[in-house]
């Protein structure tokens, strides 16, 4: 049971981080006009300042952090309501 709770957190976690990526990308676009500035895409990375592209990587570290506490919270809790009930039944 254990096992299966675990990978069962480890797939909210990866679903959350792909759902707050998109999200912030989405803002960052509204915000500035322009696409964010990631690695892999060399024009966006190329008309970004610097201080897009430092803003982008600490906007995209607090969302990253706040993913994982959630998302650890969210698992802890889950796993000590199922104990409960389990120890119930």
């Amino acid at each position: 049971m254990k096992l299966i709770l675990k990978a069962l957190g480890a797939l909210v976690s990866v679903a959350a981080g792909i759902a707050g990526s998109k999200l912030l990308d989405g803002l960052w676009r509204k915000a500035t006009g322009q696409p964010a500035p990631r690695p892999g895409d060399k024009e966006a990375v190329a008309e970004a300042s610097l201080r897009q592209a430092l803003g982008f990587a600490i906007a995209s570290s607090v969302v990253t952090a706040v993913i994982q506490v959630l998302t650890k919270r969210g698992t802890d809790g889950a796993i000590a309501y199922l104990r409960r009930t389990a120890d119930e039944v």
